[in-house]
């Protein structure tokens, strides 16, 4: 007897293991991470212990003003205190960029199943 008289075709089957894996990485963003000159860092701490003594971004503008002590690009400081704030809300939003630029994240897979596919 033949294959095919006990049921058997000549048809062959082939198993694969199928799934799906993710990742996310940080490793191809580009990192200016020392675009941050001394100066700025400096103005920037001086900036936020005047804000930690309760004085309004309008008096610590005036204080600057008085005293002399120019923007990071050598200019007076503005009149309504924008740029004060804007120096305090820069520094944090770079502070998060930095954050995230170093998080690992862990790979994601998906369901697995087998698969039988015809030759």
């Amino acid at each position: 007897m033949n294959k095919s008289e006990y049921g058997f075709s000549e048809t062959k089957y082939s198993h694969y293991l199928c799934f799906q894996v993710s990742n996310r990485t940080n490793r191809f963003t580009v990192r200016n991470s020392n675009r941050y000159s001394e100066r700025q860092k400096k103005l920037h701490d001086y900036i936020k212990n005047l804000k930690e003594t309760s004085m309004s971004y309008r008096r610590i503008t005036k204080y600057l003003n008085d005293k002399g002590i120019k923007t990071h690009t050598g200019k007076e400081w503005g009149k309504t205190g924008n740029s004060v704030y804007s120096v305090l809300k820069k520094y944090r939003l770079r502070e998060e960029r930095i954050e995230l630029l170093n998080e690992e994240y862990e790979l994601k897979w998906g369901t697995m199943e087998v698969k039988w596919e015809k030759n």
